[in-house]
């Protein structure tokens, strides 16, 4: 039973490596020269659109953008909770129903909040 602890320690190992790594790893690229320090104006140019920028190149999305993929992120992970539960549903009885129903209760509620507070609207 102590192996299977070690396993999880080397994955939790792993999965801090990786997040402090990643983080670090632009800045090391910097150091070493392998990005440049300063803009290039080739960045300014245009790239297979063929029109000329107007004032700066860089352009900050709409909210909304972000808030309906952060949406569909979330609904994508309900059907991953929802399945194994439909998958499993004889074996796990009125319990398992029961934690179902209240999980679709709680996300119920916050949709209807969402929803009164007008951030499902597309102006």
């Amino acid at each position: 039973m102590l192996e299977q602890y070690g396993y999880i320690g080397i994955l939790l190992i792993i999965a801090i490596g990786f997040t402090i790594l990643i983080p670090l790893l632009p800045m090391l690229f910097k150091a070493i020269g392998l990005i440049p320090g300063k803009k290039d104006p080739a960045k300014e140019t245009t790239y297979e659109c063929g029109m000329q920028t107007i004032g700066t190149s860089w352009v900050q999305y709409n909210f909304r953008y972000y808030f309906f993929a952060v949406l569909f992120v979330l609904l994508d992970m309900l059907t991953i909770f929802l399945y194994p539960w439909a998958v499993n549903i004889k074996e796990l009885g009125f319990d398992g129903l029961a934690a179902v129903g209240i999980f679709l209760v709680i996300l119920a509620i916050g949709y209807v909040y969402a929803w009164r507070k007008g951030a499902l609207q597309w102006k």
